[in-house]
């Protein structure tokens, strides 16, 4: 395939998930008073809603929102041009990387790992990873899914030869486990106890142990050298960093912001909130991250998904790692 018709494919994916909205914000903390706006991918229940919730959304220059169901369509969006910053996890980044995307990582938001995993139906045999042979096992393909899937299938001796290996989306794959044309799922977020809710899945193995946690906010590499994008990302980041702070202090107000907005109950949220083992926090990015992300090249490297010579490292910025904590 052509580049140019990758880029159309890229397009195309960017624009089944549109920008969705556009906020003038008034000036809360050493705002930078900027001409232009920021774009940013997020996810339902993610930055937007965090900062508006904690009356962090005040800003003396344009953001605007688009939700995407996953880091790959953010980075996707990116390189095509129609964002200017998104985060992802280190998956979608090493198949950016591979693509050598118009994309660099700018920063380095640490997280929790706990809401990632393999579900099953609450009445499937299933007691552990090794019970999925022959199965029908979704997972979303070049992201954290497909990674812990890959892990969690190894440390059993199996691979994906060893399943039936169903590629598929998030809205996909909440209709396929709720009809049962999957046999599990691995998957994130909080689909994960409004599956629980809804038709009473349980979880097979968490990805606690395997993923690094680390989810890398991206940027276009034709911003990267503008002061005024650096001014606005470096507010930006700074600001979800105190809205993260203030939150985890208080989880059940937490719950109570991102409830009604991925509809699944307080409660559920509450005891996904509390079942992070980390707190979520903006740094910059350090030479330990690349190195997480070189091992993450290497598993799909190993399955032979990805060629072995990727340039992770190249993958990286320092652009904005002059304004953010290393700690």
């Amino acid at each position: 395939m052509s580049r140019e018709m990758r880029r159309r494919d890229i397009l195309a994916a960017a624009g089944a998930a549109a920008l969705a909205g556009t906020s003038r914000m008034r000036p809360a903390f050493a705002a930078p008073q900027l001409d232009r706006s920021l774009r940013v991918g997020v996810y339902r229940g993610g930055d937007q809603t965090l900062l508006s919730g904690t009356g962090l959304d005040h800003a003396d220059y344009a953001v605007q929102y688009g939700e995407f169901t996953g880091g790959n369509l953010i980075n996707q969006a990116i390189d095509a041009g129609a964002l200017d910053l998104g985060s992802s996890s280190e998956i979608p980044l090493v198949f950016a990387a591979t693509a050598r995307a118009r994309l660099r990582a700018v920063a380095t938001l640490e997280g929790p790992t706990a809401n990632q995993a393999v579900i099953v139906p609450k009445d499937s045999p299933a007691r552990s990873i090794a019970d999925l042979r022959g199965k029908r096992v979704g997972y979303i393909r070049a992201t954290t899914a497909h990674y812990f899937l890959i892990r969690m299938l190894q440390q059993h001796g199996m691979s994906f030869a060893d399943i039936q290996p169903v590629a598929i989306g998030m809205s996909a794959g909440l209709s396929a486990m709720t009809s049962g044309a999957l046999d599990a799922w691995a998957t994130y977020g909080y689909v994960i106890p409004m599956l629980q809710v809804r038709i009473g899945t349980r979880t097979l193995q968490t990805a606690t142990g395997i993923l690094s946690g680390n989810y890398i906010f991206s940027a276009a590499t034709a911003d990267l050298d503008d002061p005024a994008f650096q001014a606005a990302a470096l507010d930006y980041l700074s600001r979800l960093d105190r809205a993260y702070a203030i939150l985890d202090a208080d989880k059940p107000r937490w719950a109570r912001l991102v409830s009604p907005v991925v509809g699944v109950p307080y409660d559920v949220v509450l005891a996904d909130l509390r079942s992070f083992e980390r707190r979520f926090h903006v740094r910059a990015s350090r030479p330990s991250d690349i190195d997480s992300a070189r091992a993450v090249a290497a598993t799909f490297a190993g399955a032979g998904l990805l060629p072995k010579d990727v340039d992770v490292a190249s993958s990286f910025s320092d652009s904005l790692s002059g304004g953010l904590p290393r700690a």
